[in-house]
């Protein structure tokens, strides 16, 4: 508790959480706040960070773990901003730049799947592995990469859950992406899953056929991400996958007769159970998150 506080922010697509603290150990305060415009929810985010700046002094860092799409990309005049693509009214909102200068500190700043993605890998369910995947899979479906320790960026961020998939035989449901229709996030969502048994997904039996359709979805994402960068481990998180337990055993199922026995690894051995496994955090991996950025840039400093 003598050390100085990290700020972070876990901004999502319903609702944020900032964190005062080091880590997992100490956490000295969290304030949530619902997610509406950008105005007024950047504004309240940036009140609380003063707040703290005012009784703590700066942060080291401030790190932010946010909804995309995101320009992520070091020396772009938009460096910081939510891209096109994003949540209603957000496109151009420049993240970053507001709650930076709130903080009056460095920002370090990722997609929020990617934060929680570090989170897990320092603290939780991935700490003896550098390269593995989180996929969250809630109001949306999200992957974070992290490959030989750091988390993957290129021309934009990783944004798997739009990965168009093999459908399940006979299943020609058209899905609930305003832009995709049927790429997993949907068809496995949280609003997808709601729509297609047309009551909320907590209220969706445990035998109902709407569950095995997702788990197909989700293990052909994973089966796409097992070939493309060879992580040694998958977590799988989020309000959907943590309310159904069962579905991460079907997704181990169904992955492993997709993949039908071409990589002959160990991590691939048996029934999956530690390759594809839940997360060490729980709900607090995409606030954590945000404190990972922010340590990994103070400590970089």
């Amino acid at each position: 508790m003598n050390a100085a506080p990290l700020a972070g922010v876990e901004l999502g697509g319903t609702k944020c959480v900032c964190i005062l603290g080091t880590g997992p150990a100490d956490v000295r305060e969290t304030v949530r706040v619902t997610t509406t415009g950008p105005e007024q929810t950047l504004g309240e985010i940036a009140a609380v960070l003063a707040r703290w700046r005012a009784a703590h002094g700066a942060p080291p860092a401030l790190g932010i773990a946010s909804f995309g799409p995101l320009d992520l990309r070091p020396g772009s005049p938009r460096y910081g901003r939510i891209t096109a693509g994003a949540k209603p009214g957000w496109s151009g909102a420049d993240v970053a730049g507001c709650l930076g200068a709130a903080a009056g500190a460095p920002v370090a700043l990722d997609t929020d799947v990617n934060g929680a993605a570090l989170a897990e890998g320092r603290w939780g369910a991935a700490r003896d592995v550098r390269d593995f995947a989180y996929v969250t899979v809630g109001t949306g479906v999200g992957v974070g990469l992290v490959v030989a320790g750091h988390t993957v960026h290129g021309c934009h961020h990783p944004e798997l859950g739009h990965l168009r998939i093999a459908r399940a035989k006979g299943d020609d449901w058209p899905g609930t992406c305003a832009l995709h229709g049927d790429c997993v996030e949907g068809l496995a969502s949280g609003p997808a899953l709601a729509a297609r048994a047309g009551r909320p997904a907590a209220e969706i039996g445990a035998d109902d056929p709407v569950w095995g359709l997702a788990a197909h979805a989700l293990a052909q994402l994973l089966h796409a991400i097992v070939l493309a960068t060879a992580p040694a481990r998958i977590v799988v998180g989020g309000g959907v996958a943590a309310a159904r337990p069962a579905l991460l055993g079907e997704v181990r199922r169904r992955l492993k007769a997709s993949l039908n026995g071409y990589l002959d690894v160990p991590e691939l051995a048996g029934e999956l159970e530690a390759f594809v496994v839940p997360p060490g955090l729980g709900a607090l991996a995409g606030p954590l998150g945000a404190l990972a950025l922010a340590r990994a840039y103070s400590m970089s400093g």
